[in-house]
C-alpha cells in the first residue's frame, strides 16, 4: 500500500506540475491582452498566481516522493535517515512557498531570500549527485542521475523565469491603480513573452523526466 501511494503521488507531481503550467500558460494571454478591461486583467494575474502554486508544490516533492519511490523499489541504497531528512526539508521549504503566496512576501523579505537559499542549495546538491553518479562515484543508475540533473535544470528554469518576471511589478500595480498604458502594456508583453521559451523548455524536461521513470535505464 505504501509502494502505491508513493508511485500515484509521484505521478500527480508530474500532472499537476505540467497541467498548471499549462494552465498558467494559457491565462497569461489574457493579463497581457490590452483589449481586456483592467478588472479582466486583474482577475487573470489573480487566477494566475493561484494556478502557479500547483507546479511550485509539484517541483518541491518532486524530490521527496522520487527518492522515496527509488527507495522502495530498491533501485538506490537510501539510508533512511536521508529520506526523513529530504522529507524534512522539503515540506518546510512547502510551508514557506505557500506562505509567500498567502501573505504576498515582498522580494526583499526574509522568507523569501531563505527560500532562494533553499532553491540554490538543492540546485547544487541535485547537479552533484547527478554528476557524480554519472561517472560511478555513487550507486544510483543512470535513469535516476539524469532525473536529478533534470530537476536541477527545472530549479534553475523557475530561477531564470523569476528573474525575468522581476520587471512586471511596476506596471501590473500601475494598471490596477491608474489604469493601463501603452508603456505599461508592452511592458507586460515583452516580459512574458521572453518567459514562454523558458516555460516550454521546462515542459520538455518534464516529459523527458517521466519517459525516463517509464524507461528507467540502469
Amino acid at each position: 500500500m505504501l509502494l502505491a501511494l508513493i508511485t500515484l503521488l509521484h505521478v500527480l507531481v508530474f500532472v499537476y506540475w505540467l497541467g498548471g503550467d499549462l494552465g498558467a500558460f494559457y491565462t497569461s494571454r489574457y493579463a497581457a491582452d490590452p483589449a481586456r478591461t483592467v478588472k479582466e486583467r486583474g482577475l487573470a494575474l489573480k487566477v494566475l498566481a493561484d494556478i502557479d502554486m500547483a507546479p511550485r508544490t509539484c517541483l518541491i516533492l518532486a524530490l521527496p516522493t522520487g527518492l522515496t519511490l527509488a527507495k522502495l523499489k530498491g533501485w538506490w541504497d537510501v539510508a533512511p535517515e536521508g529520506v526523513a531528512a529530504v522529507w524534512a526539508l522539503c515540506l518546510f521549504w512547502l510551508v514557506m512557498a505557500w506562505a509567500i503566496h498567502i501573505h504576498h512576501s515582498p522580494p526583499k523579505a526574509g522568507v523569501r531570500r531563505i527560500d532562494i537559499a533553499i532553491r540554490w542549495g538543492v540546485l547544487v546538491a541535485l547537479a552533484g549527485f547527478g554528476g557524480a553518479s554519472l561517472v560511478g562515484l555513487t550507486t544510483a543508475p543512470l535513469f535516476l542521475a539524469l532525473k536529478m540533473l533534470i530537476l536541477a535544470i527545472a530549479i534553475s528554469c523557475g530561477l531564470f523565469i523569476r528573474k525575468l518576471l522581476a520587471p512586471l511589478g511596476p506596471p501590473v500595480v500601475a494598471m490596477m491603480t491608474t489604469g493601463p498604458t501603452p508603456e505599461g502594456d508592452a511592458i507586460i508583453a515583452d516580459v512574458l513573452a521572453k518567459s514562454r521559451p523558458v516555460v516550454v523548455s521546462l515542459w520538455i524536461l518534464l516529459i523527458l523526466a517521466a519517459l525516463l521513470g517509464l524507461w528507467t535505464p540502469s
